[in-house]
């Protein structure tokens, strides 16, 4: 009986002697500007515009644009952790414009193609009577 509650101690106190490392390393991380998350952010956001998001996803592109802004606020604030979150926001929301826009393009081009299509085939069944 007493060897299960030693190994129910060691448990527990490795537990507890983890939690506070991953704490300790949290906060020190809070401390680190994101300068490579900003970055990364901002290429994002730099892509999403050049694909089109300003046509094709104006409101993703618009929440990755403020999001970024808000992230450089925080910066300059040296609120690296709210930096952080803020950064890695915009670059989902930069992301998702990107993807619609590209997906909106390549719609309107397999439209496009369809269209040519139905004019070729009236052109042939025009040619063919």
């Amino acid at each position: 009986m007493k060897k299960i509650n030693r190994f129910k101690s060691a448990q527990m106190l490795h537990s507890i002697g983890v939690s506070a490392v991953a704490a300790v390393f949290i906060a020190g991380c809070a401390n680190i500007p994101p300068t490579e998350q900003m970055a990364v952010s901002k290429v994002a956001v730099t892509n999403a515009t050049s694909v089109g998001g300003n046509e094709f996803a104006p409101l993703a592109l618009k929440s990755a644009m403020e999001k970024m802004d808000a992230a450089e606020r925080a910066m300059t604030a040296e609120d690296y952790l709210l930096a952080r979150q803020l950064a890695e926001q915009a670059q989902v929301d930069a992301q998702l414009a990107t993807a619609t826009a590209r997906s909106i393009k390549a719609q309107k081009a397999a439209s496009a193609l369809q269209e040519d299509n139905r004019v070729l085939r009236q052109e042939i069944e025009r040619k063919a009577q």
